[in-house]
């Protein structure tokens, strides 16, 4: 029993002394990616992978990988060549999830088809081509809600639609007349507020860098303006 208890105090310090000695690895490569990126990047972790000794070197939501002395920055994926699985995606998946349930839903315009089970929201801006192609593709989806939050970010005129949009009395017609027929909303009065800012904050927040954009209630995403069955899939890979 004593031989049993010295070998597992010898084991915690083996691993104590490992976890040091990487940490310690790991703040020193920090320090030369740092100064090599150039004034004002700030590195969110460094991280040793399991695949070739490369290390990720995480900036916001981007991802480059190192080599144990910093010497060699490399920009790419990183792809299993047995399996084909994108290790480089599955990771920028994860560090780019959201908390669904936090979303301001009160600020976005809402659809429900069906018995409205399935959930997803989008940020999209109405001057976005992709996203009305999109929308094509969501009204054909059925057992569904859609929140539709509207991102300005194409031009100073999307901020007037996504107003006039709005403020009209019925929002979500006065979207799908637009997004799908080219109908504009009549002109907004001067004294109706919008939740524009607010979502403008939020997209930058969240780093949604184009149009549309979609997020799913376990807080992953999809850029661009996905098929039927893509949407369909990712909604049933979803438990």
């Amino acid at each position: 029993m004593k031989a049993m208890h010295m070998a597992a105090a010898a084991l915690f310090a083996l691993t104590a002394m490992t976890a040091s000695a990487q940490t310690a690895q790991e703040a020193a490569i920090r320090k030369m990616v740092e100064s090599r990126l150039g004034e004002g990047v700030k590195v969110d972790s460094i991280t040793k992978t399991p695949y070739s000794g490369l290390y990720e070197v995480r900036i916001g939501s981007d991802i480059v990988y190192t080599d144990a002395k910093a010497e060699y920055l490399f920009v790419g994926r990183v792809i299993d060549a047995k399996t084909m699985q994108d290790y480089t995606k599955a990771r920028v998946d994860e560090i780019s999830k959201i908390k669904f349930s936090d979303l301001p839903f009160e600020s976005a315009l809402k659809m429900v088809k069906g018995d409205g089970k399935r959930v997803i929201a989008v940020f999209e801006d109405p001057n976005c081509g992709y996203c009305k192609r999109f929308r094509q593709t969501l009204n054909e989806m059925d057992n569904v809600t859609v929140y539709t939050f509207m991102y300005n970010i194409l031009s100073e005129d999307s901020a007037v639609k996504s107003k006039n949009i709005w403020c009209s009395a019925d929002r979500m017609k006065a979207w799908d007349d637009w997004m799908l027929n080219g109908k504009a909303a009549p002109q907004a009065p001067e004294s109706c507020t919008t939740p524009n800012e607010k979502i403008f904050a939020l997209g930058r927040k969240m780093k949604v860098t184009g149009t549309p954009t979609v997020f799913f209630k376990d807080g992953t995403r999809i850029p661009g303006a996905v098929d039927l069955k893509t949407i369909e899939a990712k909604l049933a890979s979803i438990k």
